[in-house]
């Protein structure tokens, strides 16, 4: 079995990007989702308008994770067009480039570190420290991991986490984070004035609920799950963080589809310069990866992540509060 520095270098053949497939996978993506918007608005029917409707939050993610790889500089790198696209498709997602590349650097470089890890993250408390917060604090550290705050990530995670609340911290680094709220906010009253509420439900509201609801359980499913492992700093090391503390979550090859693969997030995590559509090769062609801390989307699954809430420092493991 490879140790971690020469698993690392035996993904170094699969981090090199294929062009023609970054550019070919991009524009479908695109077309597919502009389409599928269109749908929303120019179906005959309210069920096939439903159809196309879910169908654009789902194509939102694809193009996410898309966008995510580019923000890596793993895809289209030092490409003025895909910078351009790129750009205004975080504006358009509500995940700006400013606040995301950032927050997400951060995240890799701290991911599962006990006291460094809450930017780009849901912030993990050990239960001592839970225990030793006021009544409104605890109940503001467990709002941010509840079901139904994740769920409204359109509203938790993306208005709120990465537009406004990086705006008002620091408003000449973020300013594209008050472009994306204003252009977004600006669309949806000149839909509902001009076409109606109905058409905004299903062009803007319903796209974006269904994207940014399946992103924020994806992120916090990826780094929250049974048998999870976190450290303090100086116990912190990057491959045991990146193949014990980010998860491998199994999905049906269509919904491997529309998250990009994103569920490999142990390999993208030991390199983040693997392209998305590289990361079920790496898998397969490396042992030391097939062995994963797995979760999957199914029901028992999603209820077994939902019930962790701290890190016991003595048992070593993510616990419910009881």
């Amino acid at each position: 079995m490879l140790n971690g520095k020469e698993l690392i270098l035996a993904t170094k053949p699969f981090a090199r990007e294929i062009r023609y497939k970054s550019w070919l996978y991009t524009w479908s993506t695109l077309t597919l989702l502009l389409l599928s918007l269109a749908g929303t608005l120019l179906m005959p029917h309210f069920t096939l308008q439903l159809c196309c409707s879910i169908l654009a939050g789902l194509l939102i993610v694809r193009m996410f994770v898309i966008y995510h790889d580019h923000q890596h500089h793993t895809i289209l790198h030092r490409s003025w067009l895909a910078d351009i696209i790129m750009t205004g498709f975080g504006i358009y997602v509500l995940a700006p480039t400013s606040i995301w590349k950032r927050s997400h650097d951060h995240h890799h470089k701290h991911n599962s570190k006990l006291f460094s890890a809450d930017i780009g993250s849901y912030p993990i408390f050990t239960r001592k420290k839970f225990l030793s917060l006021q009544r409104g604090q605890q109940r503001a550290y467990l709002a941010t991991r509840h079901p139904l705050t994740i769920a409204f990530g359109y509203l938790s995670m993306f208005l709120l986490g990465m537009c406004l609340k990086p705006f008002l911290s620091s408003p000449r680094k973020h300013v594209d984070s008050l472009l994306a709220i204003i252009l977004h906010i600006t669309a949806t009253v000149l839909v509902i004035v001009l076409m109606g509420w109905q058409s905004w439900l299903f062009f803007i509201f319903i796209p974006f609920f269904v994207a940014c609801g399946i992103g924020a359980y994806l992120f916090y499913a990826q780094h929250n799950f049974p048998g999870v492992s976190f450290n303090t700093n100086e116990d912190w090391c990057y491959h045991e963080a990146a193949l014990l503390s980010s998860s491998y979550i199994e999905m049906h090859p269509v919904m491997a589809w529309f998250t990009g693969n994103i569920g490999y997030h142990h390999i993208h995590h030991l390199n983040a310069r693997i392209p998305f559509y590289r990361l079920p090769e790496t898998m397969k062609a490396i042992p030391g990866l097939q062995q994963p801390k797995t979760t999957s989307l199914r029901f028992r699954d999603i209820y077994a992540c939902f019930r962790l809430k701290v890190w016991d420092a003595d048992s070593k493991e993510m616990v419910g509060i009881s």
